[in-house]
């Protein structure tokens, strides 16, 4: 562990967390002090990846007196991601970004805190990548794309040059985006579908090609 290591936790204590403890373990700059969990209240104070889930939001305080200063969060659904890196900075905490050593992102990328790049993804020149974004296994980001806060590109997901995906999208397993396309915010893009046209915002759209299928329930999470 290196001595400069800045504490650190990580909110989410499922599949997603998982990947995430892992690449943080990998790039050796934080210490992982343990897990936060809101959602499952009967894991708590139990052992998970190796720390302990030491509670919810109820933790802040001790947290801080801890010396803490680093959250990353690890939940796959893009709203709550977004809306608990809000709470996590509102209440002092610095988002960390965890970009696995196996990944290869160009030399230009910008890519915002809370961001998540896992294991054999691929950022191409002059891709902008925003705050809180996931990409996940083996994805793919073209050159000149505009990879807006909170999406999540799942594994397997091809995203063709200069293409923009909007705030809080999800791109399901195995899609490809073709070049210059744009994704509308908060839409869903099924897995392994072939988007060749411009989504619109709050849509669940697949198929090969791509075609909207019905408007999405803001009630439901995903």
């Amino acid at each position: 562990m290196n001595d400069l290591c800045q504490n650190l936790v990580i909110w989410g204590a499922s599949g997603h967390a998982l990947v995430v403890a892992d690449i943080i373990r990998l790039i050796n700059q934080y210490k992982i002090v343990g897990f936060l969990d809101d959602i499952n209240l009967h894991l708590h104070g139990k052992n998970f990846c190796g720390v302990t889930i030491l509670g919810g939001r109820e933790k802040f305080d001790q947290l801080h007196d801890d010396g803490v200063k680093y959250s990353l969060i690890a939940i796959g659904n893009c709203q709550t991601r977004l809306e608990l890196s809000n709470l996590v900075e509102q209440n002092g905490f610095r988002l960390a970004t965890a970009v696995h050593p196996q990944a290869i992102v160009a030399g230009d990328i910008v890519i915002g805190s809370g961001t998540v790049i896992c294991a054999g993804a691929v950022i191409n020149p002059s891709a902008k990548i925003g705050k809180n974004v996931i990409i996940n296994t083996t994805a793919s980001v073209d050159h000149e794309c505009v990879i807006e806060d909170g999406v999540h590109i799942g594994p397997g997901v091809h995203i063709g040059g200069r293409t923009t995906i909007k705030q809080g999208a999800w791109i399901g397993i195995g899609a490809t985006v073709s070049d210059r396309i744009t994704i509308g915010a908060n839409s869903i893009i099924g897995a392994g579908a072939v988007v060749v046209r411009d989504i619109p915002p709050g849509v669940v759209a697949y198929g090969v090609p791509a075609k909207v299928i019905r408007n999405i329930d803001s009630s439901v999470q995903y």
